[in-house]
Order: C-alpha cells, then structure tokens, then sequence
C-alpha cells in the first residue's frame, strides 16, 4: 500500500489529526520493513524530536498503532515491532495428542503448487483483478505417521513468486517463516471461521477416513502488515479431534 494511502487511513480514523498523520508516517515504517518485526522502535523523546512535536503527540500516535496491533509495549524495556504469525496456531482447533497435551507442529507435505488464474471471488481476496495469477497449494499435514490435516492454500502473485522457484522439500513445516524468508511477507494478523461438513470422497483418502466421514472446516484470511489479505486456506479435519475452548470472564 502507498504511504499517501496510509496516511489517509490512519488520518481520516484519527479525525485528521497531527498525531494521526505521525502514526501514519510511522506505520509505513513498518510496513515498508525499515522497522523490522521483533525489533525496537526509537525512543519516544528520539521520535518527538524528530518529527518536532510534543511528547504527548507521540505517545498517542504510538498508541494508535499499539492499538491496531502493530506495536506492543514491554515494560522496563520499550515499544517493539510485533513478530509476525508463526502459522502453526491452526492446531488449536483440534487435538490430536502430543506430549503431556500439548499442541505439535505437524509435517508438512506439498501434494502440489501451480500458477493459476484466479476466479472473481478468490481475486477479490487479494484486492486483484479476475483473472489475475496466483498460487494454488495442496498441502497434507502429519502427526506421526497419520495424517490428520489436509490444506488448500492461495496466494497472490507476483508477490509470492519465489515460492515458485522453490523445490517444496525447501519450503519446510510451517508457510510463514517462508513467506517473511523467500518473499519479504510478514503476515501480521489472520482471521478463522469453523464450519462443519462431510468428507469428499478424495479428502477422505487422503486423510485415511472414511468417505463421508464428519470433518471441521477452518477457513482463513490472513493480512500483511498493510492490511492486505496475502492468504485464503482451507483446512479440513476430523470433526471428532475438534475442540474449542473459550475463558469467558
């Protein structure tokens, strides 16, 4: 996204002000990488005096952004760049056993990865025009020797491009380490929505269940730091492993 673009986002939500115009300008350092994910932004006091403005301005233009999620604040240390999504947070949806409980990072397998053109609703994802190329990824995921999640991945190009020129036993277990390594990509935020529906034929032989059976479907958008959707996944598992749990106070 432009930085006029990110400036009139951010200014419009802030009513125009000046520290929403300074919240802009410091978002575009994010999304254009100069601040780097996991690292330390400037001093307050450093930033005010840079930009020529009062303490007070800058503190509320770092806490637009804390707000949105691109900053977090440690105490005793400063204000950092928020890390990215590691991409293994889809197994919270199920439980499929694993030491004491606890959640594994299961086995990748590319089943397959080919440029498409990309329909009306899929392009619309993206913010691209019908017709436009992309990445469509079939990809199996292990526990063991089980197999127990089955992925259909999207991804626009020529923004994931690299990708292509990657031999997939390179492409290792988790897809967001290797869009931040190959194609420059933090994903910064994703969006889940849980539906249930039977097994097809085919997914169910690659799952090792039976046709028909009950499985839970994960759909996903995920987002650069831009706002922009970078990802559309469809995860299929069986719908007996599925679990939600909410702490609701």
């Amino acid at each position: 996204m432009p930085d006029n673009a990110l400036l009139q986002t951010t200014t419009t939500a802030a009513g125009l002000s000046r520290y929403g115009q300074i919240a802009a300008e410091l978002q575009a350092n994010i999304v254009s990488g100069a601040w780097t994910p996991g690292s330390a932004i400037p001093a307050e006091g450093a930033l005010a005096r840079e930009f020529g403005i009062a303490l007070g301005t800058i503190r509320q233009a770092i806490a637009v952004l804390v707000q949105q999620g691109l900053l977090e604040r440690v105490q005793g240390k400063g204000t950092f760049v928020r890390k990215g999504l590691s991409g293994a947070s889809l197994m919270r949806f199920f439980r499929f056993g694993g030491v004491d409980g606890a959640p594994a990072v299961p086995r990748s397998e590319i089943l397959s990865c080919r440029a498409v053109r990309l329909d009306k609703a899929m392009a619309t994802r993206f913010g691209l025009p019908t017709g436009a190329r992309g990445l469509a990824i079939s990809r199996r995921r292990w526990l063991e020797d089980t197999p127990r999640l089955l992925e259909s991945i999207w991804l626009p190009l020529p923004r994931c491009e690299a990708l292509q020129q990657l031999p997939p036993a390179q492409w290792g277990d988790l897809l967001y380490p290797l869009l931040g390594s190959a194609c420059g990509i933090t994903v910064h935020r994703a969006v889940d929505e849980v539906t249930f529906r039977t097994l097809a034929a085919d997914e169910a032989a690659l799952l090792d269940l039976p046709d028909a059976h009950p499985c839970a479907v994960v759909t996903r958008h995920a987002f650069d730091l831009g706002g922009n959707c970078i990802e559309y996944r469809l995860t299929r598992g069986d719908a007996f492993a599925f679990r939600y749990t909410a702490d609701v106070r």
